[in-house]
C-alpha cells in the first residue's frame, strides 16, 4: 500500500513538473486552453466576458471581451509554453505562460486588459503601474476590478 502510494505521488508530481505546450485558444481574457487542459494565468485577473468598463468620453465598452479578443490575437496560432504552478478550485491548472518569449501575463497587464491580481501575486505590479500612467486599456476610463465585480458590484 505505501509503495503504491509512493508511486502515484512520483507520477503526479513529474506530471506537474511537465511543462505545456501548444497552440492556445483564449477561454476569456486570463483563462487558455492547451489541448483540453484550462490554464488559469497565474498573478494577473481579467475582467469578465460580461463586464463593461467604461472609455475616458464616458461611452461604455465590452473589456471583457476586449480582454478575450487581445489575449486571442496576441497568442496567434504561436506555440504556448505553460509553466505549471498549482490548481484553482475550479480544477484548472495555474500557470505562467510565454508565447514567442513574451509572458503573456505581462503583455496583458502591461496593455491594460487584465490587473495584477496582487492576491495571488506580485509580479505584475510594475506592469499594472505603467498600463495606469500610460491610461492603456482599462486605465484609459472608469472600471471595477474583476474581483469587485464578481462579488456584485457593477
Amino acid at each position: 500500500m505505501l509503495r503504491s502510494t509512493f508511486a502515484l505521488l512520483l507520477i503526479s508530481s513529474a506530471a506537474f513538473a511537465e511543462p505545456i505546450a501548444g497552440q492556445a485558444t483564449a477561454i476569456d481574457g486570463d483563462t487558455i486552453e492547451i489541448h483540453g487542459e484550462r490554464i488559469r494565468l497565474n498573478g494577473i485577473d481579467a475582467p469578465e466576458s460580461r463586464q463593461d468598463c467604461e472609455r475616458a468620453d464616458g461611452s461604455s465598452y465590452r473589456c471583457g471581451k476586449d480582454a478575450a479578443f487581445a489575449l486571442a490575437d496576441f497568442m496567434a496560432r504561436g506555440t504556448v509554453f505553460c509553466e505549471r504552478r498549482g490548481v484553482d478550485r475550479y480544477k484548472r491548472t495555474i500557470a505562467i505562460c510565454q508565447v514567442r518569449g513574451d509572458d503573456i501575463g505581462a503583455w496583458l497587464v502591461r496593455t491594460g486588459h487584465a490587473l495584477a491580481f496582487r492576491r495571488y501575486s506580485t509580479n505584475y505590479v510594475p506592469d499594472e503601474a505603467a498600463a495606469q500612467q500610460a491610461k492603456a486599456g482599462m486605465w484609459q476610463g472608469r472600471f471595477v476590478p474583476p474581483w469587485d465585480w464578481r462579488k456584485g458590484v457593477r
